[in-house]
């Protein structure tokens, strides 16, 4: 029996045949088997380098050499454990997760506390999830988690003075803004004291 080497090296032996693309067109493909005249239908790789070039063979002379190929001939088994794993990524580079960039829980909102290797701790572990109406008083206020009331406070105290309608001269803009922070302010601090 023929092993892959006899098949791969036989065009080397015998010179490649080159076809007029005129011919081409109106001919039948000839099977590129040493000595067959029948027609080249089904295609071969030409070899593990060359995925993308082929052999046109006939039936029988196809399975004959799909019977001898091994896309592996010639690796150690470590190059093919090398070659398997790299191809479950499609030849690409891959990384451990949160090795380029940081940690990826740094990247993300985690609201509900997935990413989390361990229990939460300090201001954020007594509110691992907001409500919505909390997360929308947080955007009103610009305040995000970890917060404690001292943050709270001091930011509302900051705001207050900014839009508060004595200081603005009565402007109804400011007034209308006004309104939502303290409903803001009342909505948290309603949080923390359901919280104690």
């Amino acid at each position: 029996m023929k092993t892959l080497n006899d098949f791969m090296d036989w065009r080397l032996r015998f010179g490649n045949r080159k076809y007029d693309d005129s011919a081409a067109r109106t001919d039948v493909r000839a099977c590129d088997h040493p000595g067959c005249t029948l027609e080249g239908e089904y295609r071969a790789p030409q070899s593990r380098e060359r995925l993308d070039s082929y052999y046109w063979f006939c039936l029988d002379h196809v399975r004959a050499y799909n019977s001898g190929w091994d896309y592996y001939a010639g690796m150690s088994t470590q190059q093919i454990e090398h070659e398997v794993r790299s191809d479950t990524t499609w030849q690409r580079p891959t990384w451990k997760l949160g090795v380029n960039g940081g940690s990826p829980v740094h990247k993300f909102r985690d609201a509900f506390g997935i990413l989390d290797d361990d229990e939460p701790s300090g201001p954020v572990a007594s509110h691992p999830r907001r409500k919505f109406e909390e997360v929308q008083a947080m955007q009103v206020l610009g305040i995000s988690d970890p917060m404690t009331v001292i943050d709270l406070k001091t930011r509302y105290k900051e705001l207050v003075k900014q839009y508060h309608p004595d200081a603005n001269g009565g402007d109804r803009s400011s007034e209308e803004k006004f309104k939502i922070i303290n409903n803001a302010y009342t909505t948290l601090l309603a949080s923390f004291d359901s919280n104690s």
